[in-house]
């Protein structure tokens, strides 16, 4: 149990590693952890609106594609163009000695390989999850996100990725909440 302590104390390492492509927008920050969260949500929502993929093994890789940043930190294609890292490697001294390190290993495995539907959707998902950032970042006003969006659409590989890429980019990242016909907005919950 000591091991199984240990790991989870390591993955708390991915709550304080930053996503470091932001530096270069300009605006926003966020921990690896944090997009982890919210790319398992869409791998989710993606393999629900697909309904042909095993939406347990999505969410499961979704989960751990990123676990090797924990130790070596996130990459921003900058770096990638002068950095080699041995995501494997760390990715396997990571789950050395757990029970169920050879699962999450198979995980990491597919999702490099882009083999499976369930990777290729995955990594969909992975990149949704920059194209909502990017999307709510240009909604306040960062001219740079919007020339980052084409790039990013150029990644999706499913009809169900595009298709909800184009919904993500005609709408407006406050319109859950901000109902801007309702007069509520007006004299709120008071009379």
């Amino acid at each position: 149990m000591d091991r199984v302590a240990n790991f989870l104390f390591e993955m708390g390492m991915l709550k304080r590693t930053p996503r470091t492509g932001w530096q270069f927008l300009g605006s926003g920050q966020e921990s690896v952890a944090e997009h982890i969260f919210r790319a398992s949500m869409i791998a989710y929502v993606l393999a629900r609106l697909d309904g042909g993929v095993d939406a347990d093994r999505v969410v499961r890789m979704a989960l751990f594609h990123d676990l090797p940043e924990g130790r070596t930190g996130d990459l921003n294609y900058m770096a990638q163009k002068y950095v080699q890292v041995d995501e494997m490697g760390a990715a396997a001294d990571m789950v050395n000695g757990l029970s169920f390190g050879p699962e999450i290993m198979d995980l990491i495995r597919e999702f490099a390989a882009q083999a499976t539907p369930e990777a290729r959707l995955v990594k969909d998902a992975d990149n949704l999850e920059m194209l909502l950032a990017l999307k709510e970042h240009h909604d306040v006003g960062n001219r740079n996100a919007e020339e980052w969006i084409p790039f990013t659409l150029r990644r999706l590989k499913t009809d169900a990725a595009r298709d909800l890429a184009q919904r993500i980019l005609a709408g407006d990242s406050s319109a859950w909440w901000f109902d801007k016909e309702s007069e509520w907005w007006v004299q709120g919950g008071k009379v």
